[in-house]
């Protein structure tokens, strides 16, 4: 009886393990699609003042960290930045005036890590600064010290209310530190940058354009001149006219917006939803889609290249933290800080409502208003979370990132910046592959897979996040399309970080390196608590063909555009294409045109526009490889 005991407890014990044993699988030839580099990276990375330059040390680490985004517009000093003076003014600290060189940071961004991407801003808000000469002397009040009153108007000859708080006891004049700054003013620092007399830097290193900051809290951080938030419509139109000059002036730049604060604001404008023309009422990214999409159907012109949001969540139990990826595009996840989006309610409201998948409505709305091929991205410029775990940052940033990666994000940039996000950045910029594929879990909630495959289709990294606070998990990891030859591969891993920064270089930081058995295209790993593990892995894929809609170059001609009574005729140049295939879709996404050509370049290709309503159609092209390029047409 004994002997037969202790096995039915071994057998138990097994049976046990089995069942915590959580697989993994990953299909090499399914869910491919581009992940942008941009994705990697942080705000606040270099210095505006040629006084004090970035220092070697930091530029070595964020080339060896492998950053690839740099947002520098200053957030809230970005709305009344001047480029002629070269002057910001400061919000948050009684609106003074202090100098700021855009120039310079470009520039030395340019010489210093030339293919790391950088994001300015235009302004929208109308006033700029214009001179230091009225700023509130901090220094002789408090020598300089933060205090609850630093928000009051006190720059301009105001008076400081001792109390505290925001509100000054007499606010200063904001027309004897500001200038007006209309639409073509804050454009024209394209011409400065880019233009033939300018100073000749790289468009293509430096696109992407943030339209303003956070224009939904005005009447908060710009209260001096804007006491009142603007109505929805009123900024659309402030929107409208500088992205409209900037197209103009660049025809490749990246227009960024609308820049919510967070995410009450993704949904609330001045703590209301918005009744349109049609009378419906609107949460606020939907009524900005909407507006930018009639806008473009009017006028002909791209207006909105990437839905870009802040994100700040609240929590503050860890066990809550490792799930912030989740608020993006899961729709079954119910988020503890769903605020905003019970505004999303026919009703107004509904306390119900806590699955965000804030990401995944603008892509619901963004197809229903500008149609499928529509080719605006996301991103998030400004991110931030509070926790003084190392651990619990290193895996929830990493979350993130591969939540971003496998939904085609197009950059991510965090505004708060602690211990364990260095070493998360690198292990995934330098380790991660160019081609996502898709991986499933058995408990996506605790263990999550994000794969990648290099361009050669030859070598595979799979990232494995243990999101569990205080136990191992044993994951079993299946491969299918992609040969791997038994034996013994790396393996890179985070895990026991310390409270204090580890990263310092390349070969300087807390990456443990290991080797995992593979047999049969399966590994069988254990990963610690709180714990990033990169399996590296070398084979062969099936397919090296993948749809990349981010960053594809051709010399497309399309001609007339706009078009009125004549028929559109489109020139692909000296670009070699195999079988061919248009389709046009209206805004809605009805297809309205299609035309399949066999063979190479067909000489001629005419779209019969004046058979079409008036209106905006996204023409798309793909051809036999499965890459596809979009543009616009519209029909006057």
């Amino acid at each position: 009886m004994k002997k037969n005991y202790l096995s039915l407890i071994a057998t138990l014990i097994g049976f046990q393990a089995l069942a915590q044993t959580i697989t993994v699988n990953v299909d090499a030839s399914s869910g491919r699609k581009p992940v942008s580099p941009y994705i990697y990276g942080k705000n606040n990375n270099l210095s505006d003042d040629p006084g004090s330059p970035t220092s070697a040390a930091q530029w070595k680490l964020m080339r060896d960290a492998g950053l690839h985004f740099t947002r520098e517009n200053g957030g809230n000093n970005a709305s009344k930045y001047n480029w002629r003076l070269k002057l910001t003014c400061h919000p948050d600290w009684y609106n003074n005036i202090y100098p700021s060189n855009w120039d310079y940071v470009a520039k030395t961004l340019q010489d210093s890590l030339p293919a790391v991407q950088a994001q300015f801003g235009f302004q929208l808000i109308g006033k700029a600064a214009s001179n230091t000469s009225n700023n509130f002397n901090d220094y002789a009040y408090n020598g300089s010290t933060w205090w609850s009153g630093t928000q009051q108007n006190l720059a301009g000859g105001g008076v400081p209310n001792g109390a505290g708080g925001s509100a000054a006891s007499v606010n200063g004049n904001p027309n004897l530190y500001l200038e007006n700054w209309p639409a073509d003013s804050t454009v024209g620092i394209l011409d400065h940058w880019f233009g033939s007399a300018g100073l000749s830097y790289n468009p293509n290193v430096l696109k992407y354009w943030s339209m303003d900051n956070e224009p939904d809290i005005w009447y908060g951080t710009h209260d001096d001149v804007m006491p009142t938030e603007p109505t929805a419509e009123a900024f659309m139109q402030l929107y409208f006219a500088v992205a409209k000059k900037a197209r103009a002036k660049f025809s490749g730049v990246k227009l960024t917006g609308p820049v919510p604060a967070s995410e009450w604001q993704w949904y609330a404008w001045n703590n209301a939803k918005i009744t349109a023309a049609d009378g419906l009422q609107y949460t606020w990214l939907e009524f900005f889609i909407k507006r930018v999409s009639e806008e473009e159907a009017s006028s002909g012109i791209r207006l909105l290249d990437v839905i870009d949001i802040h994100s700040y969540p609240n929590e503050t139990n860890s066990a809550d933290i490792v799930q912030l990826h989740r608020i993006y595009f899961d729709t079954a996840y119910s988020y503890p800080g769903a605020n905003g989006v019970k505004t999303t309610a026919a009703s107004g409201w509904d306390n119900s409502i806590t699955q965000e998948f804030v990401f995944e409505r603008c892509n619901r709305w963004l197809n229903h208003y500008m149609g499928p091929n529509h080719g605006v991205k996301l991103g998030v410029s400004e991110y931030g979370f509070t926790n003084n775990n190392a651990n619990v940052t290193s895996v929830s940033y990493g979350s993130v990132l591969g939540t971003f990666a496998d939904n085609g994000v197009e950059y991510f940039s965090p505004w708060y910046w602690y211990p364990g996000m260095w070493e998360t950045l690198h292990l995934f910029s330098c380790y991660s592959k160019h081609t996502r594929v898709a991986s499933v879990s058995t408990d996506e909630t605790t263990v999550s897979g994000y794969s990648s495959l290099n361009t050669a289709n030859d070598s595979l990294t799979v990232i494995l996040i243990n999101r569990s606070l205080s136990a191992s998990k044993t994951v079993t990891l299946n491969v299918s399309n992609f040969t791997i030859p038994n034996g013994t591969y790396t393996t890179k891993q985070l895990k026991s970080l310390p409270a204090t920064e580890t990263f310092v270089s390349a070969t300087s930081n807390a990456l443990l390196a290991g080797t995992a058995s593979v047999t049969a295209n399966t590994v069988t790993i254990t990963l610690p608590a709180l714990s990033t593990t990169a399996v590296i892995l070398k084979g062969v894929g099936t397919t090296t063909d993948i749809v990349d809609t981010a960053e594809q170059s051709m010399n497309i001609k399309l001609y007339p555009n706009p078009v009125a009574t004549q028929n559109a005729c489109i020139d692909l140049g000296n670009e070699k294409v195999q079988d061919l295939k248009i389709q046009i879709y209206t805004t809605l996404g009805e297809l309205v045109y299609s035309k399949q050509y066999t063979g190479s370049n067909p000489l001629r290709i005419e779209i019969p526009s004046a058979d079409f309503n008036k209106g905006i159609y996204l023409v798309s092209l793909t051809s036999a490889s499965g890459k596809k390029w979009n543009t616009r047409l519209v029909k006057m």
